[in-house]
């Protein structure tokens, strides 16, 4: 039997409120929940999306946290968790192999771009950035480089919330609970072409990390780690030929090149990889988040086989470093599930298909006076918000607050559609949906974000 909508009620009140005493979420709030103002409790999904407690259908337009890639609600992928669990629940990779790890790493190896053929396995995004500095590190030590220890990274990009991911991490609030960072870091200009000056070669700004590499000592830089589109600030893509040059210096000061792709491969920028979509050879990826369509977690770091190579000689020597669920037999099978589906529905494929007609639907908004720029690839875009077209002149703190917490997050929930109001750096809004999106939803980001956009519009004319 159905319960009733009061029962119904119950439970969700019961729920809200052991939600707001118990459960500690992440990056949020937490006095801003009350008995008036409900955590958002998502109860369902399928498909591009997903439902809330009280039965309330929304659009996913940013795949949970870039990372539902494949879609809500695959049963081939909770098919192949639960053959897992018969056969194998768990064993750990410290000294011992079990089958599903090899054949995803063996998996991870033919999808990756030239001799990254050694994949290590993580939990996350900031596990594989935490790994790769550590590597990079050792890798130089090994060679008698011991003084190469820093790391090159740009100006508000996040890379992660561990001591040494978040010394790369280029957003300054985000630090300052935790100072003092991890030691080492060192930050460059992002590739924010929306506001780079005109009568500048954008090719500077690949020749910052060369100057940045001569200003610190080229002995003493271990690495250099960019993501392909930067994330934070809202989707910044690279000028033309930005990462050619950035690997020729890498390459010519013996410094590692670190590609970021927790967010960008998988598909997100029509690749399994975001460094082929702009033709450049990392030394290192890291990723994690859509390698399982986030089904269940799992973080990869993938090296070359120059990098791994002294790790490999006969004899005592070991990468001292590793995690006890790492490689988990289960999120290995549901992994290897995941990327036969992309293989089979072209996931990838249907990206680059449909990029266009997705970047059309969002440039269409243009026209409103607070949309300034709209860029990103793939199914990764973003919307920054402007205080006068004109001049490109940006909100004030005071204004982006309202703007962005006390305006347009609950306005475009509450219509159906997920996505991110970010402000770590001009305020913007992110869409990153599934992959499977098409035309149907397209349209509906559409008629939402623009009565939304207009109406924001309006009231910070009026502020």
């Amino acid at each position: 039997m159905e319960p009733s909508a009061t029962a119904q009620e119950l439970d969700i009140d019961q729920l809200q409120e052991q939600a707001r005493r118990h459960l500690w979420m992440h990056f949020s709030r937490m006095g801003a929940y009350d008995a008036e103002h409900e955590i958002p409790i998502i109860a369902r999904g399928d498909g591009a999306y997903v439902w809330d407690a009280h039965g309330k259908k929304y659009l996913d337009g940013l795949s949970g946290l870039f990372c539902v890639n494949a879609g809500h609600g695959r049963p081939e992928l909770a098919e192949a968790a639960a053959r897992q669990f018969e056969e194998l629940e768990f064993y750990v990779l410290w000294s011992y192999a079990h089958p599903r790890a090899i054949e995803l790493a063996t998996k991870i190896a033919d999808l990756a771009p030239g001799d990254l053929n050694r994949v290590f396995f993580t939990n996350g995004g900031a596990e594989s950035v935490e790994s790769a500095l550590k590597l990079a590190r050792n890798y130089h030590r090994m060679h008698g480089h011991g003084q190469k220890t820093k790391v090159i990274a740009r100006k508000i990009a996040y890379h992660g919330t561990t001591l040494g991911a978040l010394s790369a991490t280029g957003v300054t609030e985000m630090k300052a609970q935790f100072e003092p960072v991890a030691p080492g870091a060192v930050h460059v200009a992002n590739t924010n072409m929306y506001r780079y000056p005109e009568d500048r070669d954008p090719m500077d700004l690949a020749n910052a990390i060369e100057e940045a590499i001569a200003f610190e000592g080229a002995e003493t830089v271990a690495a250099v780690i960019l993501e392909p589109v930067q994330n934070a600030g809202g989707c910044f893509v690279p000028p033309e030929g930005y990462f050619q040059r950035v690997r020729e210096i890498c390459d010519e000061h013996n410094v590692l090149l670190i590609s970021d792709e927790t967010i960008c491969a998988w598909g997100r920028l029509g690749h399994f990889f975001g460094c082929e979509r702009f033709g450049y050879q990392p030394d290192i990826i890291t990723t994690a988040k859509s390698i399982t369509s986030a089904y269940v977690p799992m973080g990869v770091m993938i090296v070359s086989d120059r990098v791994a190579e002294p790790f490999m000689q006969p004899g005592n020597e070991m990468f001292a470093h590793g995690y006890t669920f790492a490689g988990h037999p289960i999120a290995s099978a549901v992994a290897l599930a995941n990327i036969e589906v992309f293989e089979r529905d072209g996931l990838c494929e249907h990206v680059l298909a449909k990029e266009g007609e997705f970047g059309e639907m969002l440039e269409s908004l243009s026209d409103l006076p607070i949309v300034g720029d709209v860029r990103g690839v793939g199914f990764f875009r973003a919307i920054e918000l402007v205080k006068d077209k004109e001049t490109k002149e940006t909100f004030n703190d005071e204004e982006a607050e309202y703007l962005l917490r006390g305006f347009l997050s609950g306005e475009l929930y509450s219509r159906g559609l997920i996505c991110r109001a970010d402000d770590r750096g001009d305020p913007v809004i992110q869409l990153a949906p599934p992959l499977i999106c098409d035309t149907q939803q397209f349209q509906e980001m559409h008629d939402v974000l623009r009565p939304v956009l207009e109406e924001a519009s309006e009231r910070m004319h009026k502020r």
